[in-house]
């Protein structure tokens, strides 16, 4: 009786491991194209999920998840801060969208 219960109880956490999808966040550089995109992007707006969307389909995931606008200080290593075209006296004027994409 206590083996089945024991295969029973991995049979379910193995199958619920097997449920969790792979996530991802992408973090893109949110360039004013004049279409209004990034501003959707930036501000989580409903008008972003097309676009949000599209990039996790370009990367073979199923879904987006969420987006918003990252600070630079939350993108570790990956920033230059000074000495760039981005940051010019301290003030950086280049923004960061983080997509979160599922399979």
């Amino acid at each position: 009786m206590r083996s089945l219960l024991a295969i029973s109880v991995c049979a379910l956490l193995l199958g619920i491991s097997a449920a969790q999808a792979e996530k991802r966040i992408f973090i893109i550089a949110n360039n004013a194209d004049g279409y209004g995109v990034d501003r959707c992007l930036a501000s989580g707006a409903a008008c972003g999920k097309a676009a949000a969307a599209s990039l996790c389909k370009a990367r073979q995931f199923t879904q987006a998840l969420s987006f918003r606008k990252v600070d630079r200080d939350e993108i570790t290593g990956a920033v230059p801060t000074n000495g760039g075209q981005a940051c010019r006296g301290g003030v950086c004027e280049e923004e960061f969208v983080a997509i979160e994409c599922a399979r």
